[in-house]
């Protein structure tokens, strides 16, 4: 059994634990309200660009509207941006959607090509020995579209080269504090099948007129189908951060919790065994004073 030194240091190294995981828990839950007000935020403009993408893509001839709604003939190449943090301390956030990433696209015939957005994502793909062709870390806490569009740049870029025959997007979908689930949703080429799932109920979803483009409909559709892709990987980071922020607030708290019990198992220890000190010293007395006692006696 260990002693009573060595059981107060460790009670107080246990409590200095927990006093860093209730700071760091404090911290998280500053975090997340602002990572997700900055969701909620833009959610409404994300689903209308989506409600935009699946007009179009269900327009007749779409596929020779612009060389991002075309379908290859053959998925020879697959390229996929998994979007994970740069930091640790998240519980099993990291852990979750990497593996799902990989198990998702682990039975394909084609070539799979990751792009890392984190760097605990990066760290994982590299240790299972995936081909990861770009890193995207250490973004900013709040970031914005411009800091992130390279992303998206770079996936849309890699479709029109013939590099990628399709562009997958896996992230952590902040649902509440306590539940966040991995999706993975194809970004290129746009389907709509695909992008109707992603589109929530509007008013004016079921219209089927065609659009009439001015001035020019190359024109536009290269500016916004781009852009609205590039938005999707960017709506996509807002979302994994409030979920890794949710994800770490709550492991903080569970660390919180179990690191009190421990002390408290702990002291109860420390005190029975303090007790059983005094017991055995009660005891020598005792048993010294009846010692005494005998020997005056025979004398």
């Amino acid at each position: 059994m260990p002693s009573a030194r060595e059981m107060r240091m460790r009670i107080r190294s246990v409590k200095n634990i927990s006093q860093v995981t209730r700071a760091l828990e404090a911290v998280s839950a500053s975090k997340v309200r602002k990572a997700v007000a900055a969701v909620q935020a833009t959610r409404p403009y994300a689903t209308k660009a989506w409600q935009v993408l699946t007009h179009i893509a269900g327009q007749p001839g779409q596929a020779t509207l612009h060389p991002l709604l075309s379908r290859r003939p053959e998925v020879r190449n697959v390229l996929v941006v998994v979007i994970s943090s740069d930091r640790g301390l998240a519980g099993a956030y990291n852990t979750n959607i990497i593996r799902y990433a990989t198990q998702r696209f682990e039975g394909l015939t084609a070539n799979v090509s990751y792009i890392a957005v984190g760097r605990k994502g990066r760290d994982m793909l590299l240790r299972r020995r995936k081909q990861v062709i770009a890193e995207f870390s250490n973004l900013p806490p709040a970031p914005s579209f411009a800091d992130v569009s390279a992303i998206g740049r770079l996936a849309v870029d890699d479709f029109l080269n013939g590099v990628a025959d399709e562009v997958w997007l896996v992230y952590t979908d902040f649902i509440n504090m306590v539940r966040q689930e991995p999706v993975v949703r194809k970004l290129l080429p746009l389907e709509i099948g695909e992008a109707q799932d992603r589109v929530q109920v509007f008013e004016h979803q079921h219209l089927k007129a065609a659009y009439i483009y001015e001035p020019g409909e190359r024109e536009i559709l290269d500016n916004i189908i781009p852009r609205f892709t590039a938005l999707q990987v960017y709506q996509a980071i807002l979302e994994a951060q409030a979920s890794e922020h949710a994800a770490r607030m709550v492991a903080m708290r569970n660390a919180t919790d179990n690191a009190l019990e421990l002390v408290g198992q702990l002291q109860l220890d420390y005190n029975k065994a303090r007790q059983q000190t005094i017991t055995n010293d009660l005891l020598d007395i005792a048993g010294g004073a009846e010692a005494l006692a005998r020997a005056n006696a025979q004398q």
